[in-house]
């Protein structure tokens, strides 16, 4: 059989908890609908000039030409399939882990380090996110680098090196009128649009203008948060559509106390803040921390959500 060698995107998704849909939906059904899910993320290739490469039971493998369309087909797989709901039923919910570099392609089939290393990636991705790597954060042009955040360092079974590992932020507006440079003009709603954060001395404004702010021990951080506690690049906050959101990106998870008292505790996943509160990086309220950010949002831009 001939092969040759080539530089792709590789991209598996992955139908969580599958096994639960036979115990709760019988066979029958529960057939059914995980190869509707997998119509839905296959409708979604031709779009950005993928090929299936394979089914494998619950799970697609795809490639892909370039890490860009690679991550614009892996958004609107996600969206694709959360937005589609049966007879009204709850949507399901897939993982995504993609990688770009040098594959062997031979017949109808890719093998190699890069598809290795997709492969381990979704195994550690959880429900609902896209996760990928240094090799397609490099491999982006920078307004889709923007839409990545770097999570964590993973060591893969058999590989000396440490792998960065990075989480994607998908904004449905954005992936479902860009594809491929076609620009989308989509305002943030006027209602909501700035939130002040104070850590001591410090105050920073997320705005329109300055849409993120990152919190951490980093000295690259817009607040440096003098806390042991802290990860190096631990929280970022961002306006989205209206909405402010915390992005936990820390080891120790971070502690969210709103207005009224009530506290959340997140863990590399994402929250809305909808109103006034305070934050602490990996130390629990309970424990009185001394290094607090409060954050807020000016009685003048406060609306519903």
């Amino acid at each position: 059989m001939s092969q040759h060698v080539e530089n792709l995107a590789v991209l598996f998704a992955d139908i969580c908890r599958s096994t639960a849909l036979y115990e709760n939906l019988g066979d029958d059904l529960a057939r059914k609908t995980i190869s509707r899910c997998i119509d839905t993320m296959a409708g979604k290739i031709p779009v950005y000039q993928g090929t299936l490469i394979k089914t494998i039971g619950d799970e697609i493998m795809v490639t892909f030409p370039s890490a860009e369309a690679a991550f614009h087909a892996a958004c609107e797989m996600k969206f694709a399939v959360e937005n589609d709901r049966p007879s009204g039923s709850a949507p399901l919910q897939i993982r995504i882990g993609f990688n770009y570099g040098e594959v062997i392609k031979e017949s109808d089939d890719v093998f190699g380090n890069t598809v290795n290393v997709a492969a381990r990636v979704t195994s550690i991705t959880r429900a609902g996110q896209i996760m990928t790597t240094q090799a397609v954060f490099d491999a982006l042009p920078p307004d889709l680098r923007n839409k990545l955040r770097q999570i964590m360092r993973a060591e893969f079974k058999g590989k000396q090196e440490y792998q960065e590992i990075y989480v994607a932020i998908c904004e449905q507006e954005d992936t479902m009128s860009t594809r491929y440079g076609i620009p989308a003009f989509r305002k943030s709603p006027d209602h909501i649009d700035e939130m002040v954060l104070r850590y001591r001395d410090k105050l920073i404004k997320v705005n329109k203008e300055s849409r993120s702010a990152t919190l951490g021990r980093g000295e690259t951080c817009d607040i440096i948060v003098q806390n042991d506690f802290a990860s190096r690049l631990h929280i970022r906050i961002e306006l989205r559509f209206g909405k402010f959101i915390i992005a936990d990106q820390s080891t120790n998870g971070t502690y969210i106390r709103f207005s009224g008292g009530h506290v959340v505790h997140i863990t590399r996943e994402e929250i809305a803040l909808p109103e006034n509160g305070s934050i602490s990086l990996g130390q629990p309220f309970a424990e009185n921390p001394v290094e607090i950010v409060e954050f807020s949002i000016p009685p003048a831009h406060t609306g519903d959500f």
